[in-house]
């Protein structure tokens, strides 16, 4: 029984590494953004670059919205800034750190979805 040799492609593996390194980049917290909508703007990547691009504005418009609900309460109200302050503080540091936890199961080959943001992100263009 022969195995047949498989020679790996130079061109696939770069292109992979090339990829992954641009989905890294669309994943980084407040300036990933600005090409992850470029991308979704020109739309010339693969299936996966538009998913994690998607994800990603996603991502940044629901902490946009946390934030800036957050902050104009602890504006208005004195009684309850403290507490709008620290939440607003909790909605940063989960965006961060889902941020990079998305970029770990990137870098370890899975899938970086998030299960309740897909519906939201597929009804983006």
């Amino acid at each position: 029984m022969t195995v047949p040799m498989r020679f790996p492609k130079a061109d696939s593996d770069a292109e992979l590494k090339l990829e992954t390194l641009k989905l890294l980049i669309y994943l980084v917290p407040i300036f990933g953004v600005v090409p992850s909508l470029w991308s979704l703007y020109l739309r010339p990547g693969s299936r996966r670059e538009q998913q994690v691009s998607r994800t990603a504005v996603v991502l940044l418009l629901g902490w946009a919205i946390a934030y800036g609900l957050t902050g104009a309460g602890a504006q208005l109200s004195d009684a309850a800034s403290a507490r709008l302050l620290i939440t607003g503080l909790f909605a940063t540091t989960g965006y961060f750190l889902t941020s990079f936890w998305l970029m770990v199961r990137l870098l370890q080959g899975k899938t970086p979805r998030l299960p309740g943001v897909k519906g939201i992100s597929d009804r983006l263009p």
